[in-house]
């Protein structure tokens, strides 16, 4: 194939700045709000606000680096790569030496071993939420666990049924919507808490700062330390899959290469070739392309903004008032015991509070079955691409496993800390590790002239190291607890 020719920058980019432009900017925030609206699930609004309570502002520092870490460089990376080439990352991930598509394979496995049991601390603490809403029409002759089981199930049935017709476009617009609800709502939220901002600030950037585990901290925090850290850093984001299928959805935006008017003429000569041969070695067309990636850049900087911010109130609200309040968090009452937040406001927030983080763990779970099959369509069909892959088909039997896996788990009664700690390995601290690395992988396929800047490549190699730095605690911190090492 020849060299193709970068076509110049248009729209709202090749504007002067003013503020229609800055209008406009704002507009191209779309991907990485699904990336940031997915992840706060189990991990925003329960496990991070679980340890504010018993570690105040101390551990904000993890936050800080989590969001840093999967918010920036982990979605850039993996975004920039599809961008600059218009190839989808798995087209190109088939071809490490090995097995045909042995990461691929590994990475859509995890995700399915992990996924329900994610699912479970979002929904259950949900099921408990109902039932204390329901508690006083509900009849007493069926036990408070069998009832929290039987809607926890009913919610994820209603999700998963809601997701099967659910669109990208319709996704897309659902989950930005969700986001401003949350900015808007934690925004005020932390404001009215009134929270010692100093130590906001100061928590933020302690790194290394470990808390001083009060008597009211749970037994197993205390116990198990590190691996409640590295469990808490890995549920801050979203699963390896949130993050892969972000590349997926560059392309659909048909961002940088990905609009190219040739692209599926590119990406057919892409899949057959071991390089990258056709970016031409002009310059000032490198140059050009670059500019064509600004969307991304604009998208991943307002997402890992958008991601850090939410967390860190809800684990600022956590420390500001139940903190004080010495809050013993005990079976799934997650959700229900942080209207303390609210009702030491006013008590007319609650229930502002329950509809708003109702409809945000709702999003959640109806979304992540799109990002589940558009990964898992994309990567099988580059392992074998000679077979049809019907994206419909691949997120019905998705759901169909997800809902018959989270139904075991429910009505197992596993306990909370135990389904987070094997799904912040398994979902994010072990497969974000892998994803990483595959993305600066992903960075050296491309011709040099294309490739991230020094700043960028460090940061990145950092990053990596951290990730894989936090895998390794959480798989031996699991090891220990679980053989009793």
């Amino acid at each position: 194939m020849n060299k193709v020719e970068i076509p110049e920058q248009t729209g709202v980019f090749a504007q002067p700045w003013s503020i229609q432009k800055l209008i406009g900017l704002l507009g191209v925030f779309g991907p990485a709000a699904i990336v940031a609206s997915l992840s706060i699930g189990a991990g925003e609004t329960i496990v991070v606000v679980r340890t504010g309570a018993w570690a105040g502002y101390d551990l904000l520092w993890l936050i800080t680096i989590s969001c840093v870490v999967k918010g920036v460089f982990v979605t850039y990376l993996l975004g920039r790569y599809t961008a600059i080439s218009g190839e989808y990352i798995g087209h190109r991930l088939v071809k490490l030496p090995g097995p045909r598509g042995w990461l691929l394979l590994v990475l859509i496995g995890a995700e399915m071993i992990g996924a329900p049991l994610g699912w479970v601390p979002i929904a259950k603490p949900c099921g408990d939420l109902f039932h204390h809403l329901l508690r006083d029409v509900l009849p007493t002759t069926v036990s408070e666990p069998v009832w929290e089981n039987i809607i926890t199930s009913l919610f994820v049935a209603a999700a998963i049924l809601m997701s099967i017709r659910l669109s990208f476009e319709r996704l897309e617009k659902q989950q930005i919507a969700i986001c401003f609800i949350l900015v808007v709502g934690t925004f005020l939220g932390t404001l009215l808490v009134q929270p010692d901002f100093f130590k906001t600030v100061t928590g933020s950037i302690a790194i290394g700062n470990l808390p001083s585990y009060p008597d009211w901290a749970p037994p197993d925090a205390v116990k198990h330390p590190y691996l409640t850290m590295a469990t808490t850093f890995g549920y801050v984001g979203g699963s390896v899959m949130s993050y892969t299928v972000y590349a997926n959805w560059v392309g659909l935006h048909r961002w940088g290469m990905a609009g190219h008017a040739k692209i599926v003429q590119i990406r057919e000569w892409a899949f057959a070739s071991d390089k990258i041969d056709y970016l031409p070695d002009d310059p000032t067309e490198a140059s050009r392309l670059k500019q064509l990636v600004t969307p991304l850049r604009w998208d991943v900087a307002l997402g890992a903004l958008v991601l850090f911010f939410v967390t860190v109130a809800f684990m600022v609200s956590g420390a500001a008032v139940l903190y004080p309040l010495e809050t013993r968090f005990a079976g799934w009452g997650l959700l229900t015991n942080q209207a303390h937040v609210w009702s030491n406001i006013h008590p007319s927030l609650v229930w502002v509070y329950y509809i708003s983080i109702l409809a945000a763990l709702w999003g959640t779970l109806q979304a992540l079955p799109e990002v589940y099959a558009r990964v898992t369509q994309e990567f099988l069909t580059a392992i074998w691409p000679d077979r049809e892959w019907s994206y419909d088909r691949i997120k019905v039997r998705i759901c169909t496993y997800i809902f018959c896996a989270t139904m075991i788990i429910i009505w197992a009664n596993i306990p909370f800390d135990i389904l987070t700690q094997i799904a912040g390995f398994i979902l994010a601290n072990f497969g974000i590790a892998l994803a990483i690395i595959a993305a600066i992988y992903l960075n050296f396929v491309l011709p040099a002239r294309y490739r991230v800047n020094k700043a960028i490549l460090v940061g990145a190699f950092i990053s990596a190291g951290v990730l894989v730095a936090s895998a390794g605690i959480s798989g031996w911190g699991l090891i220990q607890k679980l053989f009793g090492i």
